[in-house]
């Protein structure tokens, strides 16, 4: 008998064309046995000679979108004789769990089919094969086979199932494998729910973008609303319907080519744009954002799909659609309006990573504004239902198909800083892999994460499951998404959470929602800044102590006041505040944030205090329309009482609303209609040739002799932009003065913690280091004075990176529990 053994391998290794891989590698080495999934991952047992050069191959060359954690073997003594290799079909073992693949972007050879005109998947919206198609957003559970996902209700046909069971065939156990014969299929429209009668529902939206149209888009983890990125008439309109009055909108381009048009873009960069998580990249914008765009030959028509949609007959709505034939003559200069990204030096750009996306942008030829379907601060729509109705107020037409997406998951957000991705937002693409750690959970923990930008974290051995971006948890809409996808993380990992970590801010739900749950769960109520920093040493696999540079717009302290420009020493279980922003009063509350101008006026009192009526500033003409002192306005003068009397004024020293008060007081952003606003405009002016810096004052004695954190006081930088002011200095200088004035001093504050603490590592975290203005400053500047500077880059610096470092210290505090 030749020898037999029994191999068991986890990691990403279903959903990615594991098993066919293993089929054909046994029949290369002539071995006998079978392969099947398991709850845990892949399960082989195998006979034969070369055993050896069959694991090795399988370790040395997996298939490219796997990832292998464990390889484990051991020599079976006894047991079945086969005569051959086979797939076998899937078991599962109650409590083991194994990776789920993201979604994967449209490889190249699908997409080659997909415009080969004698291929019988040509034009076919829903083309798909072992590696690439819809994974996470339709899985319901595991393992990963067919039945457990919404393509269960498609049965294949003769030539599809022919595939699917041919071991030379690319869908060779292709789960979603489909073709137009017995796929799902599109459908089109309007915002009243009827069915609009065209022969091809395709050609039929590339029209109606053309012609200004506004289409909501049903793509794999939820609704896209989509128009014509260069028609201005068309994005203003998309914003006044989905009250999103400055934020960005994401723009989708057919190919690395139209990109360059319109943005810079470095190699790291297109190599983020071309990758299989396809996220949106932000890019830096040409300063003309011009083309020259030639319509005036029309393309082909796109081949009628030979199935129907479901059983919803066809209504014709407002006349019947022709066989698009459509065309602008002739050529010119045209822009990407500047509504698409206002006062913003970067520009969201993604390619089209579902063979949907591919048809449209190519037939249409245009770059289209592809933004969530949603209304702004509500979760994105994804079932068609539900998006009839919550967007019928935005699209005019809707193009749907009958796949069913079984969890939502938003569009991921990158960047390159120091030729490094860097994650901003962690959803389709790359969730739900886990984040791999050096630390070891030694009890399954669950981290609520953050309000803004939520994410939550399952935890478990090694690995960290942290969520897709949820959003921010302000109404009862994204709470039930944040309820629903919670459950379903649990079932998909087989994790029952012992312990369960939350933000200290009373009134955040997901606090509430810890709170709320069974006794039996230790529950556990974690610092935010701390967790900002135990989020990147997790990262970045430090467990000793670090200086932390913790720097956002807010987070409960322990002192009940509102941090947020923090220096911390930090392990995993516990930390000291070494030093922070000087309190400041926030003058109404949550109000100060979303009204920098009320930000700028508590900065100017705790300075000038009765004496502010003698400062002129920008926020004069801006109030009062004329050359006034600053308290002639009424707005001003109740900021005043309150700030005199602290009548809801609660104290904060955040970095962020130090950005926002003096983004206001050089008169570029007086109110915000999303986070993070008027710091991104301060940013986009900074002149980079300026080097010099204002001075500031760190109370170094309070730190020292008291035993209490010292304090950085931002007074004097406010008094030296006053001056600079009056002297008509312009803005681009003064603010990448006051840029340089926040690098110096956290290096000064970080010179002198080295130098009491005895520690060299840096590690920074929070919103602000999004500034990649500042960021690049400060790294350069720590470097060069010898400093260990650890950033995230796998997980975002901003709250939606925060669970995972809840989880690390809620573990490490059930260690001296026990």
């Amino acid at each position: 008998m030749h020898n037999r053994i029994r191999i068991h391998i986890t990691g990403t290794v279903q959903g990615v064309g594991f098993r066919p891989f293993v089929y054909n590698l046994a029949n290369k080495y002539n071995l006998k046995g079978f392969c099947l999934n398991d709850s845990r991952g892949v399960l082989i047992e195998v006979q034969g000679e070369m055993i050896d050069r069959f694991i090795e191959e399988i370790k040395t060359s997996p298939p490219p979108l796997s990832r292998i954690e464990e390889l484990t073997s051991r020599v079976l003594v006894d047991g079945e004789v086969y005569e051959d290799f086979s797939i076998r079909e899937s078991v599962s073992h109650e409590g083991n769990f194994t990776f789920v693949s993201p979604d994967i972007a449209t490889c190249p050879d699908c997409l080659k089919e997909l415009f080969d005109t004698m291929d019988r998947r040509y034009h076919y919206p829903f083309i798909n094969c072992t590696n690439c198609g819809p994974r996470f957003t339709i899985v319901n559970d595991v393992p990963y086979d067919r039945i457990n996902t919404t393509m269960s209700d498609f049965r294949m046909c003769h030539d599809c199932s022919s595939e699917y069971h041919d071991p030379a065939n690319r869908r060779f156990h292709a789960q979603p494998n489909a073709c137009p014969v017995c796929g799902p299929q599109l459908m089109l429209l309007n915002n009243e729910g009827f069915a609009v009668q065209t022969p091809d529902p395709i050609s039929t939206v590339c029209t109606l973008l053309r012609d200004g149209k506004i289409v909501a888009v049903k793509g794999l983890g939820g609704y896209h609303i989509a128009c014509d990125a260069l028609n201005s008439k068309s994005v203003s309109l998309l914003r006044k319907r989905k009250y999103r009055e400055d934020k960005p909108f994401a723009v989708m381009m057919e190919n690395i080519e139209t990109v360059n048009k319109f943005c810079h873009v470095n190699a790291k960069e297109e190599t983020l744009l071309l990758s299989t998580q396809r996220p949106i990249v932000l890019l830096k914008k040409k300063s003309d954002c011009a083309i020259l765009h030639d319509v005036s030959v029309p393309p082909p028509p796109l081949t009628p799909p030979a199935r129907g949609w479901g059983n919803l007959s066809s209504t014709q709505i407002g006349g019947t659609f022709p066989s698009p034939r459509w065309g602008r003559s002739g050529g010119g200069a045209e822009l990407l309006p500047h509504d698409i990204a206002p006062d913003n030096l970067y520009l969201g750009v993604m390619l089209p990573y579902t063979p949907l996306h591919h048809l449209i942008t190519k037939e249409s030829g245009l770059p289209l504004v592809m933004t969530s379907g949603n209304v702004s601060d509500e979760p994105i729509a994804y079932k068609d239902s539900e998006a009839l109705e919550r967007l019928k107020g935005i699209a005019d037409y809707f193009l749907v198909h009958d796949r069913d997406i079984f969890m939502r998951c938003d569009d991921s957000v990158v960047k390159v800083v120091e030729d490094s991705e860097t994650i901003i937002r962690r959803s389709r693409g790359y969730a739900p892999s886990p984040v791999r750690l050096q630390y070891a959970f030694p009890k399954p923990v669950f981290a609520c994460g953050a309000f803004l930008k939520n994410t939550f974290c399952l935890a478990r051995g090694n690995h960290a499951f942290l969520s897709h971006h949820i959003g921010d948890l302000e109404n009862i809409e994204t709470l039930n998404s944040y309820e629903t996808a919670i459950e379903h993380y649990k079932r998909l990992f087989s994790i029952e959470p012992e312990a369960i970590a939350y933000d200290l801010h009373p009134e955040y739900l997901s606090t509430k929602y810890a709170l709320a749950q069974k006794d039996t769960l230790s529950k556990i109520g974690v610092q935010h800044h701390h967790a900002h920093i135990v989020s990147c040493m997790a990262e970045n696999g430090i467990t000793h102590k670090v200086i932390g540079v913790a720097f956002d717009g807010l987070g409960y302290g322990d002192d009940g006041n509102f941090w947020g420009g923090e220096f911390l020493i930090a392990d995993f279980s516990e930390y000291e505040r070494a030093g922070h922003l000087d309190y400041v009063p926030m003058p109404g509350g949550e109000q100060a944030i979303k009204e920098p101008w009320r930000m700028a006026v508590s900065y100017l009192y705790q300075i000038y205090g009765n004496d502010i009526p003698l400062i002129n500033t920008p926020l004069t003409p801006h109030f009062t329309g004329e050359n006034k002192t600053i308290v002639d306005h009424p707005k001003i003068k109740v900021l005043l009482k309150m700030l005199s009397q602290r009548i809801n004024c609660p104290m904060t020293s955040s970095m962020g609303r130090l950005f926002d008060g003096v983004a206001s007081l050089l008169d570029l952003q007086h109110s915000v209609n999303y986070e993070g606003q008027a710091a991104i405009k301060l940013e986009s002016i900074a002149d980079e040739h300026i080097i010099d810096h204002y001075p500031f004052d760190i109370d170094v004695l309070a730190g020292t002799r008291c035993r209490v954190p010292f304090i950085i006081q931002w007074q004097p930088v406010i008094k030296h932009i006053m001056e600079d002011l009056q002297h008509k200095t312009a803005n681009p200088i003064i603010s990448v003065r006051f840029h340089n004035s926040i690098v110096e001093m956290v290096v000064q504050v970080c010179i002198i913690l080295r130098g009491s603490k005895g520690i060299n590592d840096v590690v920074l975290s929070g919103g602000v280091f999004q500034n990649k203005f500042l960021f690049k400053r400060l790294l350069n500047k720590l470097s060069s004075q010898n400093f260990n500077v650890y950033f995230q880059k796998k997980v975002p610096c901003n709250d939606g990176g925060l669970s995972l470092g809840q989880a690390i210290i809620a573990s490490e505090r059930l260690k001296t529990c026990v």
